[in-house]
């Protein structure tokens, strides 16, 4: 690596190290990115462990188990799980999955299954928002789209695939202090190390056009933007066939949320924020479009898939088991336990009330916006009985996740 390259890439170390140290000294709570598993995951005691009373069919949680058996097996034998201060290996958590599905299926009411759980599984609670314990859980969903594969009067708008001149930087290969940090840029023209292209640049100045990166064309900015929000979909051609897009890669930019704006702006009320209250916003005020989606500089890239939508650990997700989670402090692929509210909708997607919910559920994915243990995201589905929920998914509730207890 020559010099030319390596002093602007140490300036970009200095930067990250700079900001995260004027992160770390602006509040005296630890900054969300330093957060650990056991800062962040506690063992519940007897007076704060749920009633573990599953509100969906055992068939679909069966069905995630045995998806994310495939992740499991994928795994290296040292690979190590973290909860709270405890470590398990890749065996633990097998075993631990095998004794819970006995239990499941051995359990003939829910009395018996809530002993035995209580019985033979470590139970650890998430600290959540301000360490009130209380999770903020949104929801997404795998949407069914109109598209081209190539660009026509109706559909002008591209879905890209992972461009070859996005990589990805390591930064623990240059300081042990920054193991597990990375950054996402691209080298510009005169050999120095930038930021990757942001949403602007991408769909307004055309940073990426004629690459030949488009996967597939679509309608509306607003599609396009709700996909990379959603992370997977299926895109239906005119002729009726169906391809999946699934999350390849992003820009490395911070997710900014357009909601969260809108409201500040006092555009939508904070009560009124859903998918479809944006939506009617921004086709209401089309003027306000480019101000409001370019304010999100994240850029979410897309592979075609067979089966989808595949989450963050390779393997399909399924509706009301699967959720989204920080894989920084809570265990990839573990199982867990929720407690929330869902909204009951109508036809048109208005909420007209909220229904009480517990169920066991995995951790098979991860986004951009769920960072820290105060979030997580429920996948809901595909098509639009699923959008009508995950749009307009915004409550709090708690969340417990399950290992087995080592032998003593």
């Amino acid at each position: 690596m020559s010099p030319r390259f390596l002093k602007p890439f140490w300036n970009v170390c200095i930067l990250f190290c700079f900001i995260s140290f004027l992160g770390g000294c602006s509040t005296y709570h630890k900054p969300a990115a330093s957060l650990s598993p056991s800062d962040v995951m506690k063992k519940a005691g007897w007076w704060g462990r749920p009633h573990f009373h599953d509100d969906l069919e055992k068939k679909s949680l069966l069905a995630a188990i045995k998806k994310n058996s495939e992740f499991l097996n994928r795994l290296p034998a040292d690979r190590v799980f973290a909860y709270g201060d405890q470590k398990y290996s890749v065996e633990d958590v097998k075993e631990s999955y095998r004794h819970f599905i006995s239990i499941l299926e051995e359990s003939k009411e829910g009395a018996d299954l809530n002993y035995r759980i209580i019985k033979d599984f470590d139970i650890y609670i998430s600290t959540g928002q301000n360490n009130t314990k209380k999770i903020l859980y949104t929801g997404y969903y795998e949407p069914i789209i109109k598209g081209s594969y190539t660009r026509t009067e109706d559909y002008q708008y591209p879905l890209y695939r992972k461009p070859d001149d996005l990589i990805e930087i390591k930064l623990g290969n240059f300081s042990r202090d920054l193991k597990g940090k990375r950054i996402i840029a691209r080298i510009d023209d005169k050999r120095v190390v930038v930021p990757y292209h942001d949403r602007k640049s991408i769909d307004r100045l055309g940073s990426l056009s004629g690459r030949g990166l488009e996967i597939v064309w679509l309608s509306s900015p607003l599609d396009v933007f709700f996909l990379h929000i959603q992370g997977s979909g299926i895109v239906e051609m005119p002729d009726g066939s169906k391809i999946n897009v699934n999350y390849a890669a992003a820009n490395g930019r911070k997710y900014r949320s357009i909601g969260r704006l809108l409201i500040k702006d006092g555009k939508i009320p904070k009560e009124k924020m859903s998918m479809k209250a944006l939506r009617e916003y921004l086709k209401t005020y089309p003027e306000e479009m480019d101000r409001v989606l370019f304010h999100n500089e994240s850029y979410v890239f897309f592979r075609i898939v067979e089966q989808g939508p595949i989450g963050s650990t390779g393997v399909p997700l399924t509706a009301g088991r699967s959720i989204a989670s920080d894989a920084r402090i809570f265990p990839k692929g573990g199982l867990a336990f929720i407690e929330t509210e869902i909204p009951v909708t109508d036809e048109e997607g208005n909420v007209k009330g909220w229904k009480k919910i517990s169920r066991f559920v995995v951790a098979q994915d991860a986004g951009g916006a769920i960072k820290g243990p105060g979030r997580i995201d429920i996948f809901f589905g595909t098509g639009n009985e699923a959008a009508k929920q995950a749009g307009s998914m915004n409550r709090e509730g708690r969340i417990f996740f399950l290992i087995k207890k080592k032998k003593r």
